[in-house]
């Protein structure tokens, strides 16, 4: 019996899914009838390797704390994460970091400008990369 319950639940569950996943795709009815909103996503890319030393200075821990300190400073919502990657400098040396990938939903031009030029001077970074989507979203309460 229970596991009957458990099957049903979980086809209603799967169908209620694929009601949603349809609503949030493109050309797909009348997407934006059903909540679906554009907005732009920016997402900056923080390397925290030091810029002349090549190497981490402290734990990733600390700077974590500072960018959400920055963030709170400039009552900007947010999400982090941290990545770990390689790139190669103009002088072709290859590097490999970890990178916190600090993920902003429809924040001011300025404000962006401001926070990666903060982080670039905390985290004392040659440059951040900046990249900026526009994405569909909704909300699912």
């Amino acid at each position: 019996m229970a596991s009957s319950n458990y099957l049903l639940l979980k086809q209603q569950l799967l169908r209620r899914h694929q009601c949603i996943l349809s609503q949030m795709m493109p050309g797909v009815g009348a997407a934006k009838d059903k909540g679906v909103v554009e907005m732009d996503e920016t997402r900056l890319y923080i390397g925290l390797n030091d810029s002349e030393t090549k190497e981490q200075m402290f734990e990733t821990e600390r700077y974590l704390e500072e960018l959400k300190k920055l963030c709170f400073i400039y009552h900007v919502p947010f999400s982090v994460g941290m990545e770990e990657g390689g790139y190669f400098h103009e002088n072709g040396e290859y590097v490999e970091e970890k990178s916190l990938v600090l993920t902003l939903i429809d924040a001011e031009k300025e404000i962006i400008q401001k926070i990666a030029k903060d982080l670039c001077a905390l985290f004392h970074q040659e440059a951040i990369l900046v990249i900026k989507n526009a994405v569909q979203g909704c909300y699912i309460m």
